[in-house]
């Protein structure tokens, strides 16, 4: 499949055809097939607007045969910004999902050397989202090269209140403790389904948002974080498929207000 293809399948919603993503079996060629699809969408007006990472939550690897972190790129057209409270359409989504995470906003790009307490440093806010995950493969089986040409899986971003990173820790070291001991319980109208943790996400979403950064900087060509960008940093329970109609709840204990999605 070509990036026009893959552009043409995220644009309608339709899933690959048989076969489609055969090709895919290389991590590092996957990788550069998302940036000229990135390229694409950049010719055609789009605005990047950050990143989302992908299999963070070691304990629901098995699950998916994807068995370390992805990520991809996020769009002006993805994301929905809310108070606590906000709607969001599955129109030309295929078999989305949905997965409750920890999202970061930057003030700067943290310098070439960034260890946790520099990336610690460039951090603006965070707060709660839900990202609306999607595949074009069949019924979400695939390898992790598949997922990575598949735009990382990225459909959209609901994101909630935001909190100064200043407000909730003095260092990175508290902010990784605080991230790490917050649960969550996910909600289907009004019902719990799962409860996680931010230390499912890679020991925290602070320690995934630094491996993220290390792979993104040694892929070749991909753009490096700068001021404004957002990075959701991975689902802390399992991605629960969800359907127009539905309306989801986040509660966290600690840390981070609680966040409802609406589905259209």
């Amino acid at each position: 499949m070509t990036p026009q293809d893959l552009l043409h399948h995220i644009d309608s919603g339709e899933p690959w055809p048989a076969g489609g993503g055969a090709g895919f079996d290389d991590l590092a060629a996957a990788y550069q097939c998302a940036l000229a699809v990135r390229a694409l969408r950049l010719a055609r007006g789009e605005q990047p607007r950050g990143y989302k990472i992908g299999f963070t939550n070691r304990t629901i690897w098995p699950r998916y045969n994807v068995f370390a972190p992805i990520w991809g790129s996020m769009w002006n057209t993805s994301i929905v910004t809310c108070d606590g409270v906000g709607r969001v359409s599955l129109d030309h989504l295929c078999q989305p999902r949905l997965e409750p995470e920890a999202v970061f906003g930057f003030k700067a790009t943290p310098r070439a050397d960034a260890g946790v307490d520099a990336l610690f440093e460039a951090l603006d806010w965070v707060a709660p989202g839900f990202e609306i995950v999607q595949s074009h493969r069949p019924d979400w089986k695939f390898a992790a090269p598949q997922t990575v040409a598949d735009s990382g899986l990225h459909g959209r971003l609901l994101v909630g209140r935001q909190t100064p990173v200043a407000e909730l820790a003095q260092d990175a070291a508290q902010l990784h403790r605080r991230l790490a001991g917050a649960r969550v319980g996910l909600y289907q109208n009004g019902r719990l389904v799962e409860e996680g943790s931010g230390a499912h996400v890679l020991d925290s979403p602070l320690h995934a948002l630094l491996h993220f950064l290390t792979e993104l900087r040694a892929c070749p060509g991909a753009a490096d974080v700068v001021a404004g960008d957002i990075v959701t940093t991975g689902t802390w329970t399992d991605a629960w498929p969800v359907q127009p109609g539905e309306r989801w709840q986040a509660r966290f204990d600690t840390v981070l207000p609680p966040l409802e999605i609406h589905f259209e």
